[in-house]
């Protein structure tokens, strides 16, 4: 069963009331880590297809636009928008390949309608997130999270050795190592004040160091505009799809997939890192940051610019080294994010920072991202099917990043989306997911009312579901007693819905070995069971009615599991037969 774990190193929750001084510093740090970044994916995808200095600086001012809305619609959590935790937003990398093709057969309006066209299919999964949640486990959301941190690994090291002409070819390594050495001295010893500061601090040390070096180039810097609007604008919708449209919009509804599941696993990587006390996953918030996410790729459709999405492993490393989630760090760079758009000077002010400090400050996030999947795989255990499923999808995935072996035996762009480690990865996951679910044992399903009176028509199938297995009188009994505990649980006051009606209750038995999972959907549960049960640990002996229910279920059952979406309630007791 859960014990509670409590991450000293967070400061400020994400509603704690957080000083607007270091919710703004945080921000500014938030923003130069990902900024960089953000902006050179837009250049890359609009030069590498050949777009002129209009395009591109229309694309730039937009995604930084919607970078900067999304980013505060993450933290404000309007209605079912948002997760209401820090997520940085920015240009995803995933969209880079597949977006040059589009731009080189179809242009800007091509581009945007295959980009709008993919927010509505990453709407659609969003909403159906409940139906998949057996096929997006946390274990293929963390085989995600650690693929995409091996994929970045080369990119960082890249980064190590780009330094200008006529510098000495050990000062990207030198300069990476101080910005290294400073971020992690400051974040492990360094005083509390000092420690929110760490990640800034490590940068400027690298700067510091690479001006003695003579790494800056100032030219962007001297070029760029201090205030100003773009010329270019809303390239149009193509209303006329041609063939190549057709044949491009299978390959974006893939990586459309494969990024919904990232942003699954980067809401989870975000929920763990901001907690004080470790809490379950409450996926309504899931659901929330793929919906604000779906929302910020259909306005990055409608702009015609690369799409955005959660730049997790930067937000995690935020976190960690800050000790700040408060959601005003969130609003301080939705603004922060507005005034770069609107100030080339101040664009082009971080984009003179060398590339050697940024891949060493990456190298950082990588490292939280990689554990932070280990953790998403480990919250739901590792048994033996778990094992094969990481290593192989690991193995593949990996494996094709550094040895693409379709590469001159498919033509283009099939060569390099099936060399892509990240979808193929991705993709083993999700089959051999898929593949355990549809050949294990025959479930047994009932649907009642969710009423008191339903009670003896629910211990009858558990009875049933135990006289399958052939379980003796004891185990039998612990069945039936863990579901009526699950059962009693979930019939709190006031779990009518607002026009007075039962809901109803779907009861899931599927046999496990010597086990039996019980799945109870319902949609009313107003507090998460896990988190109940981790609570009674902490609480004195005085008991009311209610504890009593989890209490006995925590008795009974082996494991207790409870999903939040909006609309549904998921909670699954695993039962022992031993």
């Amino acid at each position: 069963m859960a014990t509670t774990q409590v991450n000293e190193n967070i400061r400020y929750e994400r509603d704690d009331r957080c000083p607007p001084l270091v919710a703004i510093g945080v921000g500014i740090q938030g923003v130069m880590i990902v900024v960089a970044p953000a902006i050179l994916i837009v250049a890359i995808t609009a030069l590498a297809a050949g777009q002129d200095e209009q395009y591109l600086a229309w694309a730039v001012f937009a995604s930084l636009i919607i970078g900067g809305a999304i980013t505060a619609l993450q933290a404000a959590g309007i209605s079912w928008l948002g997760t209401r935790h820090i997520l940085i937003t920015g240009t995803t990398p995933n969209f880079v390949a597949i977006s040059v093709l589009a731009l080189e057969q179809g242009g800007p309006s091509t581009l945007a309608s295959l980009i709008v066209l993919s927010a509505f299919f990453y709407l659609a999964v969003s909403a159906w997130l409940p139906r998949l949640r057996r096929i997006i486990t946390p274990t293929v959301s963390g085989i995600v999270l650690m693929l995409i941190a091996a994929m970045i690994l080369p990119v960082a090291f890249d980064r190590l050795k780009e330094v200008p002409a006529g510098t000495p070819e050990l000062a990207g390594p030198g300069v990476a190592m101080v910005t290294v050495i400073v971020t992690t001295l400051l974040a492990l010893r360094g005083p509390v004040s000092w420690r929110l500061w760490s990640p800034l601090l490590g940068i400027g040390a690298g700067c510091v160091a690479a001006a003695l070096f003579g790494m800056f180039d100032l030219q962007r810097l001297m070029e760029a505009p201090w205030l100003g609007l773009p010329s270019g604008g809303f390239p149009g919708l193509d209303l006329t799809p041609s063939i190549s449209f057709w044949a491009l919009l299978p390959m974006f509804l893939v990586v459309t997939l494969v990024q919904a599941i990232k942003t699954v696993g980067d809401a989870v990587a975000v929920q763990q890192v901001s907690q004080r006390r470790q809490r379950a996953i409450d996926f309504r918030l899931i659901q929330g940051a793929l919906y604000a996410n779906g929302v910020g790729i259909l306005l990055s459709g409608l702009a015609g610019t690369p799409p955005t999405s959660a730049y997790s492993s930067s937000t995690a490393s935020l976190i960690n080294l800050t000790g700040v989630a408060a959601r005003s760090v969130a609003y301080a760079m939705g603004i922060l994010f507005l005034i770069l758009a609107f100030f080339p000077k101040v664009t082009g002010v971080l984009l003179t920072i060398p590339n050697p400090i940024m891949g060493a400050f990456l190298l950082v996030a990588i490292g939280i991202l990689f554990v932070e999947g280990m953790r998403a795989i480990s919250r739901s255990g590792l048994g033996y099917q778990d094992v094969l499923v990481v290593g192989l999808a690991l193995s593949i995935g990996i494996g094709l990043q550094h040895q693409n072996i379709f590469a001159g035996m498919l033509n283009p762009p099939w060569d390099t989306l099936l060399g892509n480690g990240i979808i193929v990865g991705s993709a083993v996951a999700i089959g051999l997911t898929l593949l355990l679910d549809i050949t294990g044992p025959r479930r047994r399903r009932l649907e009642v009312p969710l009423d008191s009176s339903e009670i003896p028509r629910v211990d009858a199938f558990l009875q049933e579901v135990a006289a399958k297995l052939g379980w003796n009188a004891a185990a039998t009994d612990r069945l039936r007693a863990a579901g009526e505990e699950t059962l009693a649980s979930l019939l709190q006051p006031g779990n009518e819905d607002d026009a007075g009606k039962v809901p109803r209750l779907t009861i899931v038995a599927r046999p496990e070995g010597k086990a039996v999972e019980l799945e109870f959907l319902a949609d009313v549960a107003e507090e998460n069971l896990e988190d109940r049960l981790v609570y009674l640990d902490e609480q004195s002996e005085t008991l009311d009615d209610r504890e009593i229910s989890f209490r006995l279920l925590r008795h009974h059952a082996s494991s207790v599991r409870h999903q939040k979406y909006h609309g549904l309630d998921i909670v699954t007791v695993r039962v022992d037969a031993t």
